[in-house]
């Protein structure tokens, strides 16, 4: 029999979802700065004294919003585009590409990239996508200097080395004034930067 603790836990976790899907909504059409707590409660059909029994304050929503967004992402890359590329190399190459089109989805674009770094501060937002993409990152150069495809050589920053220039691409495409063109733009250049980690001594 399910115990009372148990069933308060899962109310608990149910009310927080609740929180962050009608927050993610809201802050994906107006910003962070356009949204207020009251919206948020009424929206997830919960009371304000929900709000704050789950989250410190609206700030402490925005975080748990932008690791759902991030979570959401990286999830999408890893099973749908890393799982299933012809090859280690293929892999990366596609999951840049995957990294750049998810920013074409509102709230990925205002959330991760417009209000996150401001509102959380850059170290928090590094922070973030640190814990949701470095590992896929570490995996898949892993994955390509196992089947011989890239030059052996210390994965760790490396990883760090190529999650900074995925974040900085897609900086680049969220404040350009042509958004289509300079994605296609950054997705070449990470391209460039993959091939030359290949091992040339390969046939």
């Amino acid at each position: 029999m399910e115990s009372a603790s148990s069933k308060h836990a899962q109310r608990s976790q149910a009310t927080r979802a609740k929180l962050v899907g009608a927050a993610r909504q809201l802050f994906a059409e107006r910003g962070y700065a356009g949204v207020g707590t009251e919206e948020i409660v009424k929206a997830a059909g919960v009371t304000r004294g929900a709000l704050y029994h789950q989250f410190r304050d609206k700030t402490d929503l925005f975080d748990a919003t932008v690791q759902a967004v991030e979570a959401d992402i990286t999830r999408h890359i890893t099973t749908e585009v890393l799982a299933t590329a012809s090859d280690p190399v293929q892999a990366l190459k596609d999951g840049a590409r995957a990294f750049l089109d998810a920013f074409t989805e509102p709230d990925a674009e205002r959330i991760l990239l417009l209000d996150a770094p401001g509102v959380l501060g850059w170290r928090r937002w590094r922070e973030i996508g640190q814990d949701h993409g470095l590992g896929a990152i570490t995996a898949a150069l892993e994955a390509a200097m196992a089947a011989g495809a890239f030059t052996p050589r210390p994965v760790p920053p490396l990883a760090h080395v190529l999650l900074g220039a995925l974040n900085e691409a897609a900086l680049t495409v969220a404040h350009a004034d042509d958004p289509r063109a300079t994605r296609t733009e950054m997705a070449e250049a990470l391209e460039h930067l993959l091939d030359g980690l290949l091992d040339q001594k390969r046939p």
